[in-house]
């Protein structure tokens, strides 16, 4: 007898129990602080979020609308202490490396206590979301997802050209984000860049999800997709680094080795918006979407 042949349906719905599970068990975790449960939990709420909008075609019309919306709400709830932490890890680091005219010292124990202060203020709001009901409402609301999938017959086609054809409109619809992106004016582009990330990050977990029926070729998707969100990345994280310099300066404090740290906060700006072309370049090959 014949193997039944595997369905987009089957894979979109293995991919949403696992980073279902995923988020279901890093609620202790959170709670207690562990070293990097947050940044975890925040990853599986964006790819749940992303797979039930990249493949909401295969649902029935407005079934998920609620359920992406609390996942986007918990991962905005998880997203201020974290992006807090990663942020003054990174500066701090490169006030380490200030000339010592900066008084790099001084620099990165200023930096760190504006941290600690930052994380001690917004980690109670992280607790109380999770303690909250609409918390475990979510939970609930993925687990009769998963008992009862809203699909529609579509969902049941032949899994791999149907993956393949998804990846190839979140490739192009990444490439329309990095196009705006590269011709946009200066006081358009940090804005422009972030939405292509956003687009490269969607089309990314896109290949993550194909990569359990495909294989290696969708792996190859999501790497070369992830290697432009990680520049672009790079690029969003010197804009909000150098907004936050900006504040710290006109407080007063460390004025000079603030001034220093945002100048290097320009160039990394810079010198990712000039290798974004080069690695669009691999990434947007259109035979990397075909996994037929």
């Amino acid at each position: 007898m014949a193997k039944p042949e595997t369905t987009v349906g089957q894979v979109l719905l293995a991919r949403i129990e696992t980073q279902a599970a995923e988020l279901a068990g890093l609620d202790d975790a959170v709670r207690t602080d562990e070293p990097d449960a947050v940044h975890r939990m925040r990853v599986a709420c964006r790819r749940l979020r992303s797979a039930l909008r990249t493949f909401r075609r295969l649902f029935t019309p407005g079934a998920t609308d609620e359920l992406v919306a609390e996942l986007r709400w918990l991962g905005a709830a998880l997203g201020g202490a974290r992006d807090r932490e990663v942020l003054t890890a990174r500066l701090a680091a490169e006030a380490r490396e200030l000339p010592a005219a900066c008084g790099p010292q001084r620099v990165a124990a200023a930096l760190e206590r504006w941290g600690a202060a930052e994380y001690r203020r917004i980690r109670p709001e992280v607790v109380a979301a999770l303690d909250s009901p609409r918390r475990r409402a979510l939970g609930d609301a993925l687990a009769v997802l998963l008992a009862d999938p809203p699909l529609r017959p579509r969902a049941g086609r032949s899994a791999v050209p149907e993956l393949s054809r998804i990846a190839a409109r979140e490739q192009h619809r990444t490439a329309e984000r990095v196009r705006t992106a590269l011709g946009a004016a200066p006081g358009e582009r940090s804005v422009a860049l972030h939405e292509a990330r956003k687009a490269a990050k969607r089309a990314r977990y896109a290949g993550e999800t194909a990569a359990l029926a495909v294989g290696a070729r969708a792996e190859r998707y999501a790497r070369r997709m992830k290697a432009v969100q990680d520049v672009l990345g790079e690029h969003q994280d010197a804009v909000v680094a150098a907004s936050t310099l900006a504040e710290h300066a006109a407080g007063g404090g460390e004025p000079f080795g603030y001034g220093v740290l945002y100048g290097r906060q320009l160039a990394t700006e810079e010198a990712a918006r000039r290798r974004l072309p080069d690695v669009w370049r691999r990434a947007g090959r259109r035979k990397l979407s075909r996994f037929g």
